[in-house]
């Protein structure tokens, strides 16, 4: 009975050592590394599409951010430009004026006005190339700025020679 309570006790030491044992190498700091390292592995190709996710929707309302500028200051400028409308219009008024002088002097009363729209009566004044100019620039630019050539006394431009 001595024999076998000296025995377990050196079972018991062995035991204790060697599970003292086992606990410092599981958690020894090159153990802690390794864990550490099979995260980044596993963590790391999730996280790097997360990145380029994010750099791709930033380059993407950075691109609709310069859009909406650029469409705030296109807008600006328009309503900057009504100066140089109402110019023209006046200028425009002016030669009508003197064609109408010139005509009334030269051949007797001015024709009637026609019921033409104010596009048709300056695509008529204008000519063809003009008219195709008018038709797919200016006069959309001309609805936005506040019907100006409506308000411009163009009453018999196709007359004009």
């Amino acid at each position: 009975s001595e024999e076998s309570r000296v025995w377990s006790r050196g079972q018991k030491e062995f035991t204790d050592k060697f599970t003292e044992s086992v606990y410092v190498l599981a958690n020894e700091p090159s153990v802690a590394l390794y864990r550490l390292q099979e995260h980044v592995r596993r963590s790391l190709p999730e996280l790097a599409q997360h990145k380029a996710d994010m750099q791709r929707w930033e380059e993407q309302s950075q691109g609709a951010i310069y859009t909406v500028e650029y469409a705030c200051s296109a807008v600006k400028n328009l309503v900057d430009s009504s100066v140089y409308f109402r110019s023209v219009e006046g200028l425009l008024k002016q030669a009508i004026s003197i064609r109408d002088h010139m005509n009334a002097s030269l051949l007797g009363p001015p024709a009637p006005t026609a019921t033409l729209s104010c596009k048709d009566r300056l695509s008529a004044a204008l000519g063809t190339a003009a008219s195709r100019l008018l038709e797919n620039c200016l006069f959309p630019f001309v609805l936005v700025s506040g019907d100006l050539l409506l308000s411009c006394g163009i009453y018999n431009l196709s007359s004009v020679t």
